[in-house]
Order: C-alpha cells, then structure tokens, then sequence
C-alpha cells in the first residue's frame, strides 16, 4: 500500500511538472507591464475558452458620438478634479443622508451591514505601506486604507447610489455623503483631520488627501525592498520612450457575422410598462425593495417566503403599513422610495399577495 500511494505521488508530481514546464515552453512574450502572454492553441488560452469565430464584415457601420452625446457619457470625476460638478455638503447634513439612504446596507457609521455590503470605514494601517498584512490576511479595502483618490469615491456614490435608486442623489447630497464618509475615516484636509463642522465643496474638494494614494503602481525592479515582499504583483518594467504598443482594434471588427441569431444593432432598453401583468406596484419594488427583500442574507423578508410574511401579516395588516411608511430596524420610512402612502400600501399588497 505503501509503494502503491508512492508511485500515485511521484505520477502527480510528474504531471504537474510537465504542465508547469509545457505553459513556460508555450509563453511567447510578455506585455507591457512584465505579465506572461500565452499563446490561443484549440481555442483555449491556458485553462479559458477563446472565441475564434469569424470577425469581419462589420466594418463601416456606426457615426461619431454628437457633443451632447460626449457630455452625457464623461461623467467621471477625475483625481485632479475634472469633473467636479458646482456644489457643497456639510458633514452633519451628510449624517442625515447616510442615516436614510445609506446605513441599512453598510451599517452604523460605515462600519459594515449584513448581506455582504462592504464596510466603509476602518481598517488603518492594515495596508503595512501597501504591502499588506502579515501572514494570509488580507488587506482591509476600506474608503480609509485602500481608496487612493476621495474623487472616486464622490464619482461613485454620484453615479451608483443608493443601490436602490441610483443617480437619485443631487450634487450637494453626493458632496454631503461623501464628506461625512471622509470625516468618519479620520481622512484629512490640508493637513487638518476632517471633522463635523467641515462642508466639502468643489473648491476645497482637492484639499482632501487619502491615506494610500502610491497603492496602485507598479514596484520599480530597482525597489528591492517591496518588490520581495510583494511576490509576483507588478514588477514589470514600465516602458517610457519608444515603447511596443499593441494594434488598434476596432470595436466593431471584434463582431462575428457567423452569430445566430444576428447581432441587432437596437440598443434602447426594452420600456417596462403597468400591464394587466406588470403592475406598477410590482415596477416600484424591483426599483425600490428589492434590493432588501430578494436577499435572505439582508434580514428582511424574502418576497415568496410563505413563512416569514405569514408572521408580518400576523400582525395586523394596519400595523405592517405603518412599518413600511415609518421604517423598521434596518428599513428606512418608505423603504427609502420617493411615492406616496397610497403607492406604498400597493406595494405592501403586492409582496404579501406574492408570497402566500
């Protein structure tokens, strides 16, 4: 048995050998950045499947983006503060918002909900100079140890907050939520930490300093003292003057005609619409609750769980509208949806109906 479990080794070893052996054989190049490229062989490129259909017989087709068109996709906010849209919001005010929009997901003072939500806040110091910790764990990706520029953060929360209603914020409220997410970090500003009396403008905005703003590069070979401890990551050697660049690819050469069915070129989004199927109700909780209400991790009643509306319903059905309109534990009033008490009690029906 003993022999027997040997051999089984020394083959595992001998196979893992020759696939470590034959993906070097195969490595043509490497890019930029110091990162082996490996050559498409059957389709595959290592371990991942390649789409090796057809690429031709698209070109000509599309027109330039108008000026308004630019406008409305450049919406980026930029570290040397491109972007930036006239406005200011306080800390305190900041407060407010988070409390209503914000806390149900990423908890009390950004310090992390249920469900999977990341925290906010926390986590100083756990980047050791951006080398990470020490043994297996991980750095903490928070806004106050890993975030390098506060301009991504306003971008974001401007963009993609709330998840329930995203772009729902005006600019002052998205310069409001970030100041106070900035204050609760410790982050400083020129040179003072931020406190609760601080209102963050597009003027005073390039004043705010993050905690890791030299995370994101590569390590230069000639830093001998990160290049060690951080292994693999980013040691290419960065190209400066006459440097190999790859070919241009046109998007619409990268279309296959030999697609079934063929590609459309209809890019508006399908309209959903009140029907006798579609109620607006049902319309208004997929904006608005389902964010809370399809996640079992949340806490709080699934739509279709039997059980656990039965045990809402049983408490009187006056007594559930009043929980929705005034908000419950996590819950913010009206689930944090702009409609009216009519709208609300709709949507209060339609999830019950949804799940006996």
């Amino acid at each position: 048995m003993f022999m027997l479990d040997l051999k089984k080794s020394l083959l595992a070893v001998s196979v893992i050998s020759t696939l470590v052996l034959t993906n070097a054989a195969a490595a043509e190049k490497k890019n930029i950045d110091g990162a082996v490229m490996y050559p498409v062989k059957n389709g595959m490129y290592t371990d991942y499947a390649v789409n090796e259909q057809k690429k031709e017989g698209f070109s000509g087709h599309g027109r330039m983006p108008t000026a308004n068109e630019i406008k409305a996709w450049d919406t980026d906010v930029m570290p040397d503060g491109h972007g930036l849209p006239v406005g200011e919001g306080s800390v305190e005010f900041g407060d407010e918002l988070y409390e209503a929009q914000c806390s149900m997901c990423h908890g009390d003072f950004g310090a992390g909900g249920v469900g999977g939500y990341p925290s906010l806040s926390g986590g100083q110091g756990s980047l050791k100079n951006q080398l990470g910790l020490e043994g297996t764990e991980g750095p903490r990706k928070t806004i106050g140890s890993y975030w390098p520029y506060a301009s991504t953060l306003f971008w974001y929360i401007k963009t993609a907050m709330p998840y329930t209603n995203p772009k729902s914020l005006s600019d002052n409220e998205v310069y409001a939520i970030t100041a106070y997410l900035l204050y609760v970090n410790g982050i400083k500003a020129n040179g003072v930490e931020i406190d609760d009396e601080f209102v963050l403008s597009n003027e005073n905005f390039m004043d705010v300093k993050m905690n890791n703003p030299d995370g994101f590069y590569p390590v230069h070979p000639d830093r001998n003292d990160l290049k060690e401890q951080r292994g693999p990551l980013a040691q290419g050697v960065r190209c400066m003057t006459n440097c190999e660049q790859p070919e241009p690819i046109s998007i619409m050469a990268e279309i296959d005609t030999g697609f079934y069915p063929a590609i459309s070129t209809e890019k508006s989004l399908p309209k959903v619409t009140e029907s006798a199927i579609v109620s607006k109700a049902a319309i208004t909780y997929e904006a608005s609750c389902s964010a809370c209400h399809a996640n079992a991790a949340i806490g709080a009643p699934v739509l279709g769980d039997k059980e656990a509306w039965a045990e809402v319903v049983a408490k009187g059905i006056d007594q559930v509208y009043a929980n929705a309109l005034n908000g419950i534990n996590a819950m913010p009033a009206k689930g944090g949806a702009d409609i009216s008490e009519e709208e609300l009690n709709e949507v209060v029906d339609y999830m019950i109906n949804a799940s006996k």
